[in-house]
């Protein structure tokens, strides 16, 4: 316990270092990833043969371990942040196009006919009815998808991209149980937190969507 506080206090900013790059490194994955599985599940949404084909292609990118596809993509972008980053936003696709598409396919073609009924452009159908009622299916991917990130982005650390990972790695590295502990502890803290503000964000964007409408 003794050795655990000493080591908080004398590099506490290696600590808050790691966590902030850890966090950047997630939150511009996130955003890529959800724009982009965004517009590919709009593009595929009525395209049934089509989207197969895609998941197809997402199931086979995120059957590939981690490490070997960082090491392929290594020649191409380098070491650091950049490389890792790419690689996360290429394994959520799997994740989040899935959910999205299935959320918005779901929807009861009744549904879809009467909004054509009423003369409803296809931007209302999709703003108006599509994505409110798509909205738990596109939550339930992005959930994982940020479980998913933050846990593969401490791999990143192996290829010079920062993050938790760095303090990990050195922890196994050094056989220093100490900053495994704490790479371990602020890992979960992120994952909790992440769900908290997560969840909080689902429910006001319910309440204004269908008020909304």
């Amino acid at each position: 316990m003794t050795r655990f506080i000493e080591y908080t206090v004398r590099h506490y900013d290696k600590l808050i270092t790691a966590m902030l790059e850890h966090l950047q490194m997630v939150f511009v994955t996130l955003l890529i990833s959800i724009c982009l599985a965004m517009v590919i599940s709009v593009f595929i949404m009525n395209k049934k043969r089509i989207s197969a084909w895609v998941m197809r292609i997402c199931s086979m990118i995120y059957a590939i371990p981690s490490l070997a596809l960082f090491a392929l993509l290594i020649p191409l972008t380098g070491l650091g942040s950049r490389t890792a980053i790419l690689v996360l936003v290429v394994y959520n696709q799997y994740i989040l196009v899935r959910s999205f598409t299935e959320g918005l396919q779901m929807i009861d073609p009744g549904i879809l006919e009467a909004a054509v009924g009423m003369g409803m452009t296809d931007r209302q159908i999709f703003s108006r009815i599509r994505f409110p009622l798509a909205l738990d299916s596109i939550a339930a991917g992005i959930h994982i998808a940020i479980i998913s990130t933050i846990g593969i982005a401490t791999i990143g650390a192996t290829i010079g991209a920062g993050g938790l990972g760095s303090v990990l790695f050195d922890g196994m590295r050094t056989q220093n149980a100490v900053k495994i502990v704490w790479g371990t502890i602020l890992c979960v803290i992120l994952v909790l937190a992440a769900n908290g503000v997560l969840k909080a964000i689902e429910k006001k964007i319910k309440k204004s969507v269908y008020h909304i409408n």
